[in-house]
């Protein structure tokens, strides 16, 4: 089995893709199973820049194969200086806790939202880095969603806004969604496994 680090230390982001690819012959390993941690600039002005800043500096750092992801947030009808764009979790120089990012992304569906909704598109970008040092990124965007004034009860651990953004279709919590909800609505990332799994094997 291959093993592949992601860049990252958020444990919620590692499950997302944990399974599909041990599915495939892959494991998945944070930050904190390899013990290592990197000041890293993200500088990049897309997500995929920072994705790539990401990926190259623990690659150099362990010489494995290293996936590095980011993500940019826009919400609808909300002034761009106030667009969280690629500082989702900083604000005003800030980094939030999951609670203040509750309380700061509720504010704006109170003071912009339409009806307590307000909403929204995630654009990802991912940068694999093979064994070989060969560089490929991919990008895909969520937008059949908006953010509600009133959290759910249940709160995911590293992405808390998941606990205010509903599914259009189905008007059900993020984190309240069940494995039949998925189908319904076809939520899935089997492209994004498809991905990594092809540019690892590369």
């Amino acid at each position: 089995m291959k093993k592949l680090l992601f860049a990252t230390s958020n444990q919620s982001k590692l499950n997302r893709f944990k399974q599909g690819l041990l599915e495939n012959d892959i494991e998945l390993l944070s930050l904190k199973d390899l013990n290592i941690n990197i000041d890293v600039n993200e500088n990049g002005k897309t997500a995929i820049e920072n994705a790539l800043i990401k990926a190259r500096a623990y690659y150099n750092e362990t010489h494995m194969p290293v996936m590095g992801m980011d993500d940019t947030l826009y919400l609808e009808g909300v002034p761009e200086d106030k667009q969280p764009g690629l500082y989702v979790r900083r604000v005003n120089g800030k980094t939030l806790t999951d609670e203040e990012m509750i309380k700061h992304y509720t504010g704006l569906v109170k003071q912009y939202g339409t009806n307590g909704k307000l909403d929204c598109k995630w654009v990802y970008g991912l940068a694999v880095i093979n064994q070989k040092g060969e560089e490929s990124t991919y990008t895909w965007s969520k937008e059949n969603f908006y953010m509600v004034e009133k959290p759910s009860d249940k709160i995911n651990k590293g992405y808390p806004l998941n606990s205010i953004s509903k599914y259009k279709n189905l008007d059900k919590y993020f984190t309240e969604i069940t494995e039949e909800d998925k189908e319904l609505i076809k939520v899935n990332e089997d492209d994004v496994i498809e991905f990594i799994t092809k540019s690892v094997n590369n």
